[in-house]
């Protein structure tokens, strides 16, 4: 009889831990989560397809190594800010994303419903939005990318790497939204078709610079650091100073910290700027100074300001914003 009684519980006790574990997943699925574009789809399809679909998946070479997810993900949690507009491009809408991305203007009306993850830290949130793919920096945290992959498939991509095309190509293959990503370059080719000639015969040879205000100095930025480098200086290949040629683009590295002093090196004959979004530092510190205000670009009504939030995203939608700003101000000098 003891042994019985002893048998019994330990089945109890066996069960216990995976009713609470059942428990944990079904919160929140009793409420359809506004930015799940699957809820509905998933309910006029042939249970069969749906599944099949689901099960489907492919291996992805990250930066995190050989990772296993799911040809067609419905529920990406997007941490990297920078690759939002990638999903939004091939028709996935994230399910949860950081602070600074709802932030973007570019995204305005493309995020409604998708959940506020703040800074993206909070484990807790993120697993309560049960994700089926993780998107994530490749500098992130070991220990924290090590609790992402126990949640969902967990991809990391080293920042600035590939060139927007090149990215948003990968993307379509992580995704099976392929054609999507082909219809949305050649779309931005005929675009910079277009344009390019117009701001050529408008810059010619003028050097041209994206400079921001930071607490330290200033930043200057090159061809793959967002703030338009892509479109400056990859899509139109316009003039660098050689200083940002240097330091910023040949370098590899994408941006220069530089002295307020050195400003005038740095300095092409067109300027595009923001205040730094990374600190409270005083932009007026730069913009108000003699050194500043003594620059060729300031003298002759060739600084444009830059979106401060939208400046530091070079996905395809915020690109596509960017690139009607910097056109029309550099066609517009002539």
């Amino acid at each position: 009889m003891k042994n019985n009684r002893l048998h019994r519980f330990g089945i109890l006790f066996l069960i216990l831990p995976l009713l609470t574990v059942l428990s944990a997943c079904g919160q929140g699925s009793d409420r359809p989560n506004a930015s799940d574009p699957s809820s509905a789809s998933s309910q006029n399809s042939s249970g069969k397809n749906v599944a099949a679909n689901a099960n489907e998946t492919i291996t992805y070479r990250a930066a995190n190594g050989e990772v296993t997810v799911p040809k067609h993900p419905k529920r990406v949690v997007e941490l990297t800010n920078s690759y939002v507009g990638h999903l939004l491009t091939l028709g996935i809408k994230p399910v949860g994303v950081k602070q600074q991305a709802l932030d973007n203007p570019y995204f305005k009306g493309k995020l409604d419903g998708v959940e506020n993850l703040g800074d993206g830290q909070s484990i807790e949130k993120i697993l309560q939005l049960q994700p089926d793919l993780i998107l994530v920096l490749s500098i992130a945290e070991p220990a924290f990318l090590e609790k992402l992959s126990k949640i969902a498939p967990t991809v990391a991509i080293e920042y600035g790497k590939l060139p927007v095309r090149e990215q948003l190509t990968e993307f379509g293959k992580m995704t099976g939204e392929e054609d999507k990503a082909k219809a949305w370059i050649a779309k931005w080719d005929k675009k910079i078709a277009d344009y390019g000639p117009k701001v050529k015969a408008a810059v010619g040879d003028g050097t041209v610079s994206v400079l921001q205000p930071y607490a330290k100095g200033i930043y200057a930025f090159g061809h793959n650091f967002a703030r338009g480098g892509e479109i400056i200086y990859g899509e139109f290949q316009l003039k660098a100073p050689p200083a940002v040629r240097k330091e910023a683009i040949d370098s590899g590295k994408g941006w220069a910290s530089l002295s307020l002093e050195k400003t005038p090196d740095f300095a092409g004959e067109y300027i595009f700027t923001s205040p730094w979004t990374g600190d409270d530092a005083d932009p007026e510190v730069v913009y108000g100074s003699s050194i500043w205000k003594n620059l060729p670009a300031v003298k002759n009504n060739r600084v444009f300001t830059l979106d401060r939030n939208g400046s530091l995203f070079n996905d395809p939608v915020s690109l596509e914003g960017q690139l009607e700003f910097i056109v029309e101000s550099l066609t517009r000098t002539k």
